[in-house]
């Protein structure tokens, strides 16, 4: 029996993930109280331009006025995960894990250093060496490098009796230019970057959904470790 279920979302405006999301979510969260086994979910989808902010986010890290953003065609939503002020759009991948934790015994912290490692094993199959930086959760390329620090996954989290929701923003294809309009992840002093950017060409990005599919079945398989 898999450990969670699938859902591949496609295009989809920010909103409407948010409550598919929030429904599984309270799903899971009525089970547990009621004591059955409820699902876990895990959604993969691009959205449209958007930023957010969490809960610990700086309005002033987003950089221009908010006014402005209507023109530019671009959302912005303050939500109740962690972290702080980022974008999402076409050509990223955007997953929100709807766990319950319990089920592979992890605590909150042991959980995001799961994700870092499958979006680590990720990389590699490309040939790149993704790392964790000390204070700063998600994935970089040469974060110990001066100058040389650039993200290309963020993560933020909700969580409530160890079920999750919210998740993490892997950048494939995704236009770099919308991160000059933030502080992303209220940083001033590093860079983001993304597969393509690294490869130096387009990816596809439904190949990447499947490799990296995989790469959460091994971790959060059954048996995941």
């Amino acid at each position: 029996m898999e450990s969670f279920i699938y859902k591949d979302l496609g295009r989809i405006d920010y909103p409407e993930a948010l409550a598919l999301q929030s429904s599984a979510f309270e799903a899971l969260l009525e089970c547990k109280a009621a004591g059955r086994q409820g699902t876990n979910c895990l959604f993969f989808c691009e959205h449209n331009p958007v930023l957010t902010l969490g809960r610990s986010g700086k309005d002033s890290n987003l950089l221009i006025a908010e006014s402005r953003l209507q023109s530019l065609g671009i959302e912005y939503f303050h939500v109740n995960r962690g972290g702080d002020i980022t974008y999402h759009g076409p050509g990223q991948i955007t997953g929100y894990p709807v766990f319950d934790l319990e089920t592979w015994k992890l605590g909150l912290k042991q959980y995001i250093y799961r994700l870092e490692e499958v979006v680590i094993r990720f990389l590699a199959r490309f040939g790149i060496k993704g790392e964790r930086l000390d204070g700063a959760t998600g994935v970089w390329i040469e974060p110990s490098v001066e100058g040389r620090a650039r993200k290309i996954c963020a993560i933020g989290v909700k969580s409530s009796r160890f079920v999750t929701m919210h998740g993490f923003a892997l950048n494939i294809n995704t236009d770099l230019d919308y991160f000059t309009l933030i502080n992303p992840c209220g940083f001033t002093d590093k860079g983001v970057t993304s597969l393509a950017k690294e490869m130096g060409k387009e990816q596809d990005l439904a190949v990447c959904k499947e490799h990296l599919l995989r790469e959460f079945q091994h971790l959060f398989g059954e048996n995941g470790e």
